[in-house]
């Protein structure tokens, strides 16, 4: 019988901010827009600060980055599943705009407020990732908001609790799960199937570990507000 291995850093990736599109484009799509969302593969050991990677930045600082937001995991196991799905579409290391390309995980295996080390590094899963347009712009696939929310397999953000370094290769251990029903999977499930306001959401927003922009906007949705998507989804 074979033994699973433990997880571990498959690659790491950063980026930074850099300008697409042209002013003069007919397809609004194609026009000029400013993102870090492409990601270079380093190799050696990288220094892992309160709120970036060394090397990384973020371009949007009101919807991305900050000590919620500090690094982006995705699980390398989505691999099969986006290839067959996305033909032709080209799907590197970083291709979802993910610093940690973690292998041996996936979102039911995560949960929020786990805490996990790796190399000289501690961190803590603040939320699902939100996925927004500038990933259906840095991939051509214009659904891609839509289709990364429904298959919940939207990666996650870590908290940095304990600075140090990391490299590619280095194991994943968990350290502590408070919240085990709180797989980043259900959380996903919670923000971006149901809609409405509803108990699960209103649990969901008490975790303290939970970023803090998700909390906001699911006790906006627990009070009976909904919250308008559009621009995250769809762009300017």
């Amino acid at each position: 019988m074979s033994r699973r291995l433990p997880p571990f850093i498959r690659s790491i990736q950063v980026g930074r901010p850099r300008s697409f599109g042209a002013a003069d484009a007919e397809d609004p799509d194609h026009r000029p827009w400013i993102s870090a969302i492409v990601k270079e593969r380093v190799e050696g050991r990288r220094w892992v600060g309160r709120t970036n990677i060394e090397g990384d930045r973020q371009a949007d600082l009101k919807h991305h980055g900050g000590p919620d937001k500090a690094v982006l995991a995705y699980a390398a196991l989505h691999d099969p599943a986006w290839k067959r799905e996305l033909p032709g579409v080209d799907l590197p290391a970083g291709a979802f705009g993910e610093n940690l390309t973690v292998a041996g995980l996936t979102e039911r295996d995560v949960a929020i407020g786990d805490v996990w080390t790796a190399g000289t590094v501690t961190f803590q899963v603040s939320q699902p990732r939100q996925p927004c347009w500038k990933l259906a712009r840095r991939l051509g696939v214009p659904d891609m908001v839509v289709r990364v929310q429904d298959s919940l397999r939207t990666g996650w953000y870590f908290r940095v609790l304990d600075e140090g370094e990391i490299r590619a290769g280095v194991e994943l251990v968990l350290e502590s799960r408070p919240h085990p029903r709180w797989s980043v999977a259900e959380a996903a499930r919670v923000m971006f199937r149901h809609r409405g306001a509803s108990d699960a959401a209103l649990e969901l927003a008490e975790l303290p570990a939970l970023s803090t922009s998700w909390k906001r906007t699911l006790r906006l949705r627990a009070a009976g507000t909904d919250v308008d998507t559009t621009l995250r989804t769809r762009g300017p």
